[in-house]
């Protein structure tokens, strides 16, 4: 069997799946006491940068840090379930389902949320207005084969969020690659110092939209998996439904 490491972003305690493959993941923890979990902020890492990259703190470090054949990042409230008839914890993916259908996909993703408006208008509507056309300009520049995807997925209604994902390491590191790149680049182009802290959380909210470009771009074949919120008790997706907000973990 595979080495199939998930990773459960978390900045409290938790309860958690009681399997080894789940590993609860302290992002923002240069910022934080510590929680007795593993840390963000060993090796290389962006902990610092939390409040600004949300989840993608413990994305980055899992990319620089770790080795496992097989990574995903899950939340501390929100897992992939095999089925919503049981939403125990003891009826979360495991690493035997994981790796029975990444034989015939490439990557694990929860299902579609769909927006009334098209991604970029619904982007504008709660958010910085040009700082996803920002990043537009970047692919534009940098990764210009990406451009026809970034201006095709930026029309559409349907996306992916939440940052959950569960993919081949080697695959994950390209997209990490590609997504910190534009990032590094954006940093220079934007002053967030008059953001709110809301809006503040930028990054985790550009990454949402950019992974439906890097999916897009390298037709990856996509297993879509019901995702349940154990706090709040409910399914987080239904496909076909329609959102105009996406909440996010602090």
């Amino acid at each position: 069997m595979k080495d199939i490491k998930i990773y459960v972003a978390t900045h409290k305690k938790a309860k958690l799946p009681d399997l080894e493959e789940y590993i609860p993941l302290q992002v923002g923890a240069a910022l934080h006491d510590d929680l007795g979990y593993l840390r963000d902020d060993k090796g290389d890492n962006i902990s610092k940068k939390n409040p600004f990259y949300c989840e993608l703190t413990g994305l980055y470090y899992i990319w620089k840090n770790e080795k496992a054949d097989i990574v995903g990042l899950t939340h501390y409230r929100r897992y992939f379930f095999k089925s919503i008839r049981n939403t125990k914890l003891d009826n979360v993916i495991d690493k035997k389902y994981i790796e029975n259908i990444l034989k015939d996909y490439d990557i694990i993703l929860p299902k579609k949320d769909y927006f009334i408006t098209t991604i970029i208008e619904q982007y504008k509507k709660i958010h910085k207005t040009d700082d996803l056309e920002k990043c537009g300009e970047i692919i534009k520049e940098k990764y210009n084969d990406y451009y026809d995807s970034y201006q095709r997925i930026m029309k559409r209604k349907g996306i992916y969020c939440y940052n959950m994902f569960i993919m081949k390491k080697k695959q994950f590191d390209e997209y990490m690659k590609w997504l910190f790149g534009i990032f590094e680049e954006l940093e220079k182009k934007i002053d967030i110092s008059n953001y709110d802290d809301y809006n503040k959380r930028i990054y985790g909210f550009l990454s949402e939209r950019l992974l439906n470009v890097w999916l897009d771009k390298n037709n990856l074949k996509i297993k879509e998996i019901p995702v349940y919120n154990v706090e709040d008790k409910k399914v987080v997706q239904i496909k076909g439904k329609m959102k105009n907000v996406i909440k996010k973990i602090k």
